[in-house]
């Protein structure tokens, strides 16, 4: 076999060398890799530097040059990313998992700090901020404060790991979204580390536990969202098996024209490429459009990969990335490398450039136009135009709901009436300085400038300024119904906007900043204003809410709102004013100036020269200065009292709890037993997402999770979310398919984590009834559609199945991250055959099911599954085994991929 060592060469880059192994040295042996997509060639590098005989053979790398011949590949690979990037909701849970990795070694006689990252990693606390507190100057610091009072437990848990563990960095809260400080500080595009005495160079590969991992593939970073299970492993020395990906071409042609936005095109893009079908594959966008498309309306573009299904959308590197890199205060050697480097690897990209591709697609870039999606998911794009009757066509579906005189009354002071000379779907509320307002359907309740998608993008937050001076020049106000907000996710934003004197004119409109990290966009919305929640429900009010984020599933904003619309920055400010989703903003007047003449959008929308002037005061000294002690923290974070222990000691805790995974782990697995008699948990429809399974957002007082907190002396006011408590299983499994809006079809026009059942036939909470079939010793299973599992990364989505007792999941397809976790958590995934499916098989949730030989399984075979109905007939169906590599059927046979990286680690597997 031929060395790794055989393909490496010398680079001189600025004052340094560097030791690199070189694609055209192995273009001698395996053939010319010219037309091989950009991204393909750093998985091809990944593997000529990881070459071992073992995990990486040649074979593999000739495979890899050989997709050139027919793009596309059966082939397994192993991919070893150079480093894992971690937010807190995802963190906490995976520090948890290697705390308890610890215990279980200890417990099995050996010593706990073999369990330590091998790759390097950093946590970013982004996702605990609330928006309780807005449209103030205070709402940062209220909002800074209650996160901090909420989340000590947390955060101290957090701090105790980053002394115990090596290779283990925190950036503290109240710094900025994980995504944007990757983008802004930590991605390198070209990584160096010293190995047995040299300096190698290499391109910057990560993973991270968050979906939106993917927008450094902007950077030239090959990137992307693993679950917190997935990412454990591979901060743990394990590989990522993966089969060799298609790769889709998006070409890119002319330019975006006067007034339209980032966030137009990727709302464009997300349509076409989620239309044309990419999930599992790498889409690489190239053209011509590349030459004048800024790096941070690329990072937009990449941030949505998940929306659009790919595993990543990747922009290669070239004049535009270095720029950005040094804009953002990247070191001249780490530029002089990056340059160095991709232009002997062939990674460069020049004008003109046309790899070999699976398929492609192209857009030109000028016919893209104002667009929002919605109303529940990212892929739904609808012209600015189009919104108002859009919005229209949802009512007029809608079935017309008369409250109950009982529902008239109020409960809590009288704020809100229904009745009178009101017509239907409108209310009167008082707000709080006793003015009498009218909300009706249609209410833009939420109006959000948050999220990593576009608050790392300077061109639409200097435009979402200059519409706030505008209007405010002319005397336009924030609607008094809408909670607005503006939470970038790092301090540079707020630098860069203050400098423009721009910030001044958003708190005029009551876009104060609220913090640092993802708010609305995650569910961390916070209350309404009492007043308008009651409102909202003694109407029964279909009202929305406006973010410039990246999600928009149902109950995921706002478990009150039912539409939301994802929109850029300048429009959501535009939605503040206009204040209702009835309007056309596109040719009805967004209110009055002081002479009482109407006030049009077109009339405050900035020119491009006007926002291209604002852009040119973000400077280099913003981020250095805002980098320069990233990982510090404030007092409260240096002050936190943690235990010195390198095995945790676990407290008491309703946050953090030692999870029953490892608990009676043997050295060896056992057989995989078969499923028999096994019922169903639950019956889904399509597009069942991983807030459906799994919530992020507020915790119901009535539900199995709120029952349990409140049963431990919490109360309601202090739940915190169902993201904040991943930490401890006994909350996340009992918030389990706990969403407000899942609809589980084995109960008829109920909404919620309720199922039916059997044999007794009772309606309870999908907890309750799995408990009761725990105590009966019965399994579980899990029907769905199509796209089952698709948003969020959430490993909790896959823990929770299997806590919850479910061994198997029938679907008709599989989202990339999810079918991945729930082979990771060693719950099998099958999918339907080819025109079967829970409707041609009339499935009513009442059968119960057989699947044998799983201690036989091979990755992709056929899996047959006979089904038992009521009456004691039988049937059989085939399903596809969706474990789809060697490696992840050892993850599955281990009761999952930690259980299989544990008995590794100390030399039991």
């Amino acid at each position: 076999m031929t060395s790794s060592s055989a393909f490496q060469q010398t680079l001189k880059a600025g004052s340094k060398s560097y030791a690199y192994f070189s694609l055209p040295e192995a273009a001698k042996q395996f053939g010319s890799v010219d037309r091989l997509p950009f991204s393909l060639k750093v998985l091809l590098e990944n593997l000529l530097r990881n070459l071992d005989g073992d995990t990486v053979t040649e074979e593999d790398i000739q495979a890899l040059v050989d997709w050139q011949k027919n793009q596309r590949s059966d082939r397994e690979i192993a991919f070893r990313p150079a480093r894992v990037l971690m937010q807190d909701f995802t963190g906490v849970p995976g520090v948890v998992d290697l705390a308890s990795m610890r215990a279980a070694v200890s417990e099995l006689g050996d010593d706990p700090q073999k369990i330590n990252p091998l790759s390097p990693v950093d946590l970013v606390i982004d996702h605990s901020v609330m928006v309780d507190s807005f449209a103030k100057d205070s709402a940062f610091k209220d909002n800074v404060d209650l996160e901090t009072q909420r989340n000590q437990e947390r955060y101290q848990f957090l701090r105790w790991g980053q002394q115990a563990f090596d290779n283990f960095r925190v950036v503290p809260p109240g710094t900025g979204i994980c995504h944007q400080v990757n983008l802004e500080y930590l991605g390198q595009t070209v990584w160096s580390q010293e190995v047995d005495g040299q300096t190698l160079a290499y391109p910057d590969t990560l993973v991270g536990t968050d979906s939106h991992t993917t927008m450094i593939n902007g950077l030239g970073v090959l990137g992307w969202g693993v679950g917190g299970i997935e990412a454990e492993a591979a901060m743990l020395g394990q590989p990522i098996s993966m089969l060799i990906p298609e790769v889709v071409g998006f070409k890119l042609k002319g330019k975006l024209k006067e007034g339209i936005t980032a966030t137009d095109l990727v709302l464009t893009v997300t349509q076409q490429l989620r239309s044309r079908g990419v999930v599992g594959k790498f889409v690489e966008f190239y053209g011509e459009g590349l030459a004048d498309l800024p790096l941070a309306d690329r990072a937009t573009i990449a941030n949505m990969a998940p929306e659009y299904g790919a595993t990543c959308g990747f922009f290669p590197v070239d004049e535009q990335t270095l720029d950005y890199l040094r804009l953002t205060g990247r070191d001249e050697e780490v530029i002089a490398r990056v340059e160095a480097y991709c232009k002997a690897q062939g990674m460069w990209h020049t004008r003109g450039d046309e790899p070999l591709f699976s398929d492609t697609l192209e857009l030109d870039l000028d016919q893209v136009e104002p667009s929002l999606a919605g109303p529940k998911r990212p892929q739904d794009r609808v012209t600015l135009s189009q919104v108002k009757s859009t919005f229209q066509g949802l009512l007029d579906l809608q079935v017309a709901k008369e409250p109950e005189e009982s529902e008239l009354e109020s409960e809590g002071g009288g704020h809100a009436a229904v009745g009178g000379d009101l017509a239907a779907g409108e209310v009167e509320y008082q707000d709080e300085q006793g003015q009498t307002h009218l909300l009706k359907h249609g209410a833009v309740v939420i109006a959000a400038i948050t999220s990593c998608t576009n608050t790392s993008n300077p061109s639409v937050l200097m435009a979402a300024g200059l519409v706030a001076k505008k209007a405010v020049e002319k005397g336009l106000v924030r609607q008094p119904w809408v909670k607005s907000s503006l939470a970038p996710g790092s301090k540079v934003v707020t630098d860069y906007l203050a400098a423009a004197g721009l910030n001044t004119y958003l708190d005029e409109l009551g876009f104060h900043l609220v913090g640092y990290g993802c708010t609305t966009c995650i569910g961390n919305s916070g209350p309404l204003p009492e007043a308008i929640e009651e409102a909202i429900h003694k109407g029964d009010l279909t009202v929305g809410s406006v973010l410039s984020g990246n999600r928009n599933f149902e109950g995921r904003i706002h478990p009150s709102i039912k539409t939301n619309w994802l929109a850029s920055p300048p429009l959501v400010v535009a939605y503040a004013l206009a204040g209702n989703l009835q309007m056309d903003i596109t040719s009805e007047p967004l209110g009055q100036d002081q002479q009482g003449q109407p006030v049009y959008l077109k009339d405050i929308w900035p020119s491009n020269a006007e926002i291209a002037k604002a852009v040119e005061g973000v400077k280099t000294q913003m981020f250095r200065k805002e980098y320069g002690e990233v990982f510090e923290g404030d007092a409260s974070w240096q002050n936190l009292q943690v235990p010195q222990d390198k095995t945790y000691t676990w407290p008491e805790s309703t946050y953090i709890q030692h999870p029953p995974f490892f608990q009676g782990m043997q050295r060896t697995p056992s057989a995989v037993e078969d499923v028999k008699g096994a019922g169903v948990l639950a019956l889904l429809g399509d597009s069942v997402t991983t807030d459906h399974i799994s919530p992020a957002g507020s915790i119901k007082p009535s539900s199995p999770a709120g029952r349990y907190l409140q049963d431990k002396g919490v109360e309601p006011r202090d739940f915190n979310s169902y993201g904040s408590r991943r930490g401890n299983h006994e909350v996340m499994m009992r918030g389990t398919f706990a969403n407000v809006r899942i609809r589980n079809e084995m109960l008829d026009g109920v909404e919620g984590g309720e199922t039916r059942h059997y044999p007794s036939g009772e309606q309870m909470a999908i907890y309750d009834a799995a408990m009761r079939y725990a105590e009966d010793g019965k399994p579980l299973v899990v029907i769905a559609g199509k796209e089952y599992g698709t948003g969020s990364s959430r490993d909790w989505a896959a823990k929770g199945t299997r806590l919850l007792g479910v061994r198997a999941v029938i679907a008709e397809s599989f989202e990339r991250i999810h079918r991945s976790n729930l082979v990771g958590m060693g719950v099998l995934p099958l999918q339907f055959a080819e025109g079967v499916s829970r409707k041609t098989l009339q499935l009513t949730g009442e059968e119960s099911f057989n699947i044998s030989g799983l201690n036989q399984l091979k990755p992709q075979q056929n899996v047959e599954v006979i089904l038992t109905r009521p009456d004691g007939s039988s049937e059989s169906f085939q399903t596809l085994c969706r474990i789809d590599t060697g490696n992840e059927l050892e993850y599955y046979r281990h009761g999952g991929i930690l259980h299989y990286v544990l008995r590794k680690m100390i030399g039991a597997a």
